[in-house]
């Protein structure tokens, strides 16, 4: 029998979770907490180097919390953004991206860091232009995604044109070199098309694509194939290509299951390269120990969990779509981290979402937490609680607006013929030929007498007419419509509403 304590505790969790904004509570508790974390362990990994520079302890930490202050306002202002904004701006959002991909590469305009072209340095401060195209690959490829409507007989609105677009974003991350940041665009774009709806078969042969074209990238340069080389034969030279991954092994270790205590780190002391970075999970391991690296490990479950919940329960498909690939992004990029950090996975450089020092990356990833946010807030139970004035102490203190119910547009089905055995797809009653009538659809037999003919068409096509006469604004094609139309959301510009009628 279940103990009273473990069944009361199962109870209460369980009926807390079924509130109506209990994903949206705990996406903002999963980003708080990831968030302190990171402070406070960039503040630990970073004040030895930093001091030993001969510039302040706290220069590396207060760089972060600036980025980490940013992306708190990112957070809360895609809050307030609809959804139908959101995806009017996803084209000129992925368009702009490129085009600072683009920039990010010409000589005097990208900063040269380490033999990588990947920065623009703005004096105070430096911004990573591929961690933008991140998200704004989500929000345009689950929009295009959602508009469309696969073809039964191809794929081809599945595959065009989200693949050609990632794979030159994922082309020109490449000649900068980043293949840590092309290995998450490739997640993002695996992602979108299992979410998309591409079938088994297909999605197979494009991951083993990817995985032959990474190894053979891995292979290409210099010191992506020391590091495939350290990971296969780690003794080999452990004061050279295999030191790092060796160094956090030893940190690992050495905190054990309580830990060393906050601050009393080792490695931090010029031991282990890049600690307050890509190998801070060591450092957590050290000081925090074997609880430590459970607990981030707990939170990331525990987001796998929500983002997956709030991608099921939505009733829009590009919120599935979104919430879908952005759970895939920063969940696979938290496993390759730490999987590198205890040596199941070769060196990549890619950072751990939140924890890691990196000002572009954790502003974005908190923005990417804040759509997330928002997907949660348009649940219809959560909607319905929200106009029903059940706002909860977040939403009222954030003064969050209320969501915009989605429908599903009438005319969805009138983008693709109905197939048969289609529930849209009924038979019409038979036509009697007009005497006197030389064009007709329905044909004669043979002895002249009129042949009646069934056809079927698409229920969503057929003319409507009004009181008025005139055909119904559903009937008109697709491209005709808003793009408000489009999204299911209910137009309140002034302009859309006369375009409209």
């Amino acid at each position: 029998m279940t103990p009273p304590a473990r069944k009361s505790a199962s109870s209460w969790f369980g009926a807390w979770l079924a509130r109506p904004l209990a994903d949206f509570h705990l996406v903002v508790t999963i980003a708080t907490l990831l968030t302190v974390l990171g402070l406070v362990m960039v503040l630990s990994a970073s004040s030895v180097e930093a001091y030993a520079g001969g510039g302040s302890a706290y220069s590396l930490f207060i760089q972060q919390a600036f980025f980490a202050a940013l992306g708190a306002g990112l957070f809360y202002l895609v809050l307030r953004i609809p959804m139908r904004v959101l995806r009017q701006l996803s084209f000129p959002l992925f368009a702009g991206s490129m085009v600072l991909l683009v920039l990010v590469l010409v000589p005097g305009i990208g900063s040269m860091v380490q033999g990588s072209r990947r920065w623009f340095d703005l004096g105070f401060v430096s911004v990573q232009p591929s961690e933008i195209v991140k998200v704004s690959l989500i929000l345009w490829g689950a929009h295009i995604l959602a508009t469309r409507r696969p073809d039964p007989t191809g794929y081809k609105d599945i595959l065009v044109p989200l693949v050609p677009a990632g794979l030159l974003v994922c082309l020109l991350i490449v000649l900068e070199p980043n293949l840590s940041t092309t290995i998450a665009v490739g997640l993002i774009l695996v992602a979108l098309l299992w979410f998309g709806g591409l079938p088994v078969r297909l999605f197979v042969s494009i991951a083993v694509t990817g995985l032959v074209v990474a190894g053979v990238l891995a292979l290409s340069a210099g010191y992506r194939s020391d590091r495939m080389r350290a990971f296969f034969s780690p003794g080999n030279d452990p004061q050279g290509t295999g030191y790092q991954a060796r160094q956090a092994q030893f940190s690992l270790a050495d905190g054990g299951i309580w830990g060393r205590g906050l601050g009393q780190s080792r490695a931090k002391w010029s031991y282990l390269p890049n600690a307050h970075n890509d190998f801070i999970f060591a450092i957590i391991g050290e000081e925090l120990g074997f609880l430590g690296c459970a607990l981030v490990l707990g939170l990331f479950a525990l987001f796998v969990f929500v983002g997956l919940r709030i991608a099921t329960r939505s009733t829009d498909p590009f919120l599935r779509l979104l919430t879908g690939a952005a759970t895939t992004w920063v969940t696979g990029q938290a496993l390759i981290n730490i999987g590198y950090v205890v040596g199941l996975l070769p060196v990549t450089g890619l950072q751990l979402p939140l924890v890691s020092a990196g000002g572009s990356s954790l502003a974005i990833t908190l923005m990417m937490f804040g759509l997330i946010a928002s997907a949660a807030r348009h649940e219809p139970e959560a909607v319905a609680a929200l106009k029903a004035g059940q706002d909860g102490r977040v939403s009222r203190l954030l003064r969050l607006p209320r969501p915009e119910t989605y429908s599903m547009p009438r005319a969805a089905g009138s983008r693709t013929r109905a197939m048969p055995g289609d529930p849209r797809r009924r038979e019409l009653p038979p036509v009697r030929k007009r005497s006197g009538t030389s064009r007709t659809r329905m044909g004669a037999s043979r002895g002249g007498a009129p042949r009646m003919r069934r056809r079927s068409i698409d229920s969503e096509a057929i003319p409507r007419r009004g009181a008025s006469g005139r055909r119904d604004r559903w009937d008109a094609p697709m491209w005709r419509h808003s793009r408000s139309w489009e999204s299911g959301y209910p137009v309140t510009d002034a302009r859309e509403r006369g375009n409209s009628r």
